[in-house]
C-alpha cells in the first residue's frame, strides 16, 4: 500500500521592495562605509509577497555541463575501456588543454579526477569521495581553529519562515532572486512560504532573541557546518551550484569595537587556511558598498587569481553592526542597566574553495594538489614484470608502506592487476597525488626507489637511487612534501603579481583588463560609477586591500584624489 508522507512544493521567488521603515543610521567601524543609512523593515514589510511567486526551469543552456560525444568519440572512449587502459595510452580520454578551452579543461578535471559529478537536478552536484576528502581536509582545519578561538558547533534548520527574511530590508532585497520557497508540505498549502536555506543570519537571530538577555550571555560564538540553496541560472560545479557546502559563523558582541575585531579575526584564520593549507595567495581587503553582503555594514574578503586570471572570492567575513539585532529585537542589558542590542559578525567559507584550488595550480596533466591538503599524499606503484620478482617488489612496497604511513604520512599502494605501470602513473598524476614512489625488482636489488614529484613533470621531477632504508625514505619524502607545498605556493605567488597592473586612467584600466589581468588604481568613484565599469568592462571591484602602497592617489576614473588602491578583476 502506497502512503504519500510528505510532499513538498518548491518554487523561487522573485520581490522588490516597495517600502522600508526608515530608522536611523548604524554606527560601524568599517573604513569608508561609515554613515551608510540602513532600513529596517516592519513585519508588513511586503505585502505582495505571495503574488511574485514564480517557478523557475533552468534550461540546459543555463547549466555549463561538457557537450556531447560524437558517436566516433563515442566508440574511441567504448575501445579504451574495453582494453582496461592499454599500456599507459590515455590520449583517447585526455584533459583539454587549459589554452585551447578553459572551461572544459575544468569540467574534464572535476570528471576525471573523481571530485564530482552533476546531480539529477540540473545545478547540482554529487561530491564523491575524492573531493569530499579535499573537504574534510578544510573542514578538520577551519573546525580545530574556531574551537581554539572560542567558537561552538551548532545547527539550525534548514526550512526558514518566509518572514524572518522580511524582516530585514537589505536582506530581503539582496536575496529576493535567489530563494527557493516551499509553499505545500503532506498535500496541503502552507499558511506561510518556507525559505530553503540560503544563509541563518535571520533564524539565527531569531534564537539569538531567546538566549540573550544580560551582558553576561555575551560574545556568543557560534558556527554551523550545513548546506545552503541559491538558485543560481549559470552552474558550474563547485564554483556556483544550485546547493552547496558550507560553515557559517554568527557571533554577538557588546561593543561595535569587539565585532569588529571578530569579523577580522576569523578572516584572517580564512586566509591562513588559503595560504598555509591550500598554498593560495589570496589578498584580503574589504569589500565596496556595491560588493558587499546584503544586510551588513561591511565585508571583508580574500581573492584570489585564478590560472585563467578571472578573480575568485573564497571567502568572506562580514561585520553586520546591529542591523539584524534591530530587526529581530536582539537586545541585552548592559552593566549599566541599559537595554542595548547586540553587535554581530558572520562569515563563511564553502566548497567553492575546491574549485579555487583546481583552478589555481591544475595544469594539463590534471589535478595539483598541495600536499596538505591531499587526501592521498603519496602513492606507491610496484613493477613487476616477472611472476618470479613479484613477492620481493610486494614485501619492500609492503615495508615502505608500513615505514610511511607510521610517520603519518597519507599512503595508497595501487598494486591493482589489468593495468600497466604507465597506465596508473597517469591516473595518479591526474588526480594530483604530490608524490608517486616506483618500485621495481632493479630497485629492491640496491635497496633503493624513484621519487617523483607531481609540481615538476618529466624527469626533471624524478630522483633515482632514493634508500628504501626506514628513517631515509620518511626524512626524504617528509622534507619532499614541504618542498612541494613552499614550491606551489610561490608559483601561485608569482603567477598573480604579474598578472596585476598599475594603472593611472580609465583607458589603461579598460586596456589591462581587455588583457586578462587584474587592474590596480586609485579609486573614489561612486558607486553608481563603480556600476558603469562593470557595465562597460564586465570586471568588477574585487576589494580595497589591506596592505595598501603609499599615497598620495588619484582616482583613475575620475582624476580626484582618491584615499585608497582598489583592484578589479573580471571574477567567477
Amino acid at each position: 500500500m502506497a502512503k504519500v508522507l510528505a510532499r513538498f512544493e518548491v518554487t523561487t521567488v522573485g520581490l522588490r521592495a516597495a517600502s522600508t521603515a526608515a530608522a536611523s543610521p548604524t554606527r560601524t567601524l568599517c573604513p569608508q562605509v561609515s554613515g551608510r543609512a540602513v532600513g529596517f523593515a516592519a513585519s508588513n514589510f511586503c505585502t505582495r509577497r505571495a503574488s511574485r511567486y514564480a517557478s523557475v526551469v533552468c534550461s540546459a543552456e543555463a547549466t555549463e555541463q561538457p557537450p556531447p560525444l560524437s558517436k566516433r568519440q563515442q566508440k574511441k572512449q567504448q575501445q579504451q575501456q574495453q582494453r582496461g587502459g592499454g599500456k599507459g595510452k590515455v590520449s583517447e580520454e585526455r584533459i583539454t588543454p587549459k589554452g585551447e578551452d578553459y572551461s572544459r579543461w575544468y569540467l574534464d578535471i572535476v570528471k576525471r579526477a573523481e571530485l564530482a559529478d552533476y546531480g539529477p537536478v540540473r545545478g547540482t552536484m554529487v561530491v564523491r569521495p575524492y573531493g569530499f576528502a579535499i573537504w574534510e581536509a578544510l573542514q578538520s582545519f577551519l573546525d580545530r581553529r574556531f574551537k581554539e578561538t572560542g567558537h561552538s558547533n551548532c545547527y539550525f534548520p534548514q526550512l526558514i519562515p518566509y518572514s524572518f527574511i522580511e524582516k530585514e530590508a537589505d536582506h530581503v532585497e539582496g536575496f529576493a532572486p535567489e530563494l527557493a520557497l516551499v509553499t505545500k508540505g503532506g498535500g496541503k498549502d502552507l499558511e506561510e512560504p518556507l525559505v530553503v536555506r540560503p544563509t541563518s543570519e535571520t533564524i539565527v537571530n531569531h534564537m539569538f532573541a531567546q538566549w540573550v538577555s544580560s551582558y553576561r550571555d555575551l560574545p556568543l560564538l557560534t558556527n554551523q557546518w550545513c548546506n545552503v540553496h541559491r538558485w543560481e541560472m549559470r552552474t558550474r560545479p563547485f564554483i556556483r551550484t544550485l546547493e552547496f557546502l558550507w560553515q557559517e559563523g554568527h557571533t554577538a558582541h557588546v561593543t561595535a569595537e569587539e565585532a569588529e575585531e571578530e569579523t577580522r579575526r576569523m578572516l584572517g584564520i580564512y586566509q591562513e587556511f588559503a595560504r598555509d593549507m591550500a598554498a593560495i595567495p589570496v589578498i584580503p581587503g574589504q569589500k565596496s558598498r556595491v560588493e558587499s553582503f546584503a544586510g551588513a555594514n561591511c565585508t571583508y574578503t580574500i581573492e584570489a587569481m585564478m590560472g585563467d586570471r578571472r578573480a575568485l572570492q573564497a571567502g568572506t567575513s562580514h561585520n553586520l553592526g546591529q542591523n539584524f539585532s534591530r530587526a529581530f529585537g536582539t537586545q541585552f542589558q548592559s552593566e549599566a542597566g541599559e537595554l542595548e542590542y547586540v553587535h554581530q559578525s558572520s562569515w563563511g567559507m564553502s566548497t567553492r574553495m575546491i574549485g579555487g584550488i583546481i583552478m589555481t595550480h591544475g595544469d594539463d596533466m590534471g589535478l595539483r594538489l598541495p600536499p596538505k591538503i591531499a587526501p592521498v599524499q603519496v602513492v606507491i606503484v610496484p613493477i613487476v614484470k616477472k611472476d618470479a620478482d613479484r613477492m620481493e617488489v610486494i614485501d619492500a612496497v609492503d615495508k615502505l608502506e608500513t615505514y610511511l604511513n607510521g610517520s603519518g604520512i597519507r599512503v595508497k599502494v595501487d598494486n591493482s592487476d589489468g593495468k600497466s605501470p604507465g597506465w596508473k602513473f597517469n591516473y595518479w598524476e591526474m588526480k594530483g597525488v604530490p608524490i608517486r614512489i616506483e618500485v621495481g625488482p632493479k630497485d629492491v636489488a640496491a635497496n633503493a626507489c624513484v621519487v617523483a614529484r607531481r609540481d615538476r613533470p618529466g624527469k626533471e621531477g624524478k630522483q633515482f637511487g632514493v634508500s628504501m632504508e626506514a628513517d631515509s625514505i620518511v626524512d626524504f619524502v617528509d622534507g619532499l612534501l614541504d618542498d612541494i607545498q613552499e614550491s606551489m605556493l610561490r608559483e601561485a605567488t608569482e603567477f598573480r603579481d604579474a598578472n596585476i597592473a598599475d594603472v593611472g586612467s580609465y583607458e589603461e584600466m579598460k586596456a589591462v583588463i581587455a588583457e586578462g589581468k587584474w587592474a590596480r588604481g586609485g579609486w573614489s568613484g561612486s558607486d553608481e560609477e563603480e556600476k558603469r565599469v562593470k557595465e562597460e568592462t564586465q570586471a568588477t571591484l574585487r576589494c580595497f586591500p589591506f596592505d595598501q602602497p603609499p599615497g598620495p592617489h588619484t582616482c583613475f576614473l575620475t582624476g580626484q584624489p582618491a584615499q585608497r588602491v582598489a583592484l578589479f578583476a573580471k571574477a567567477y
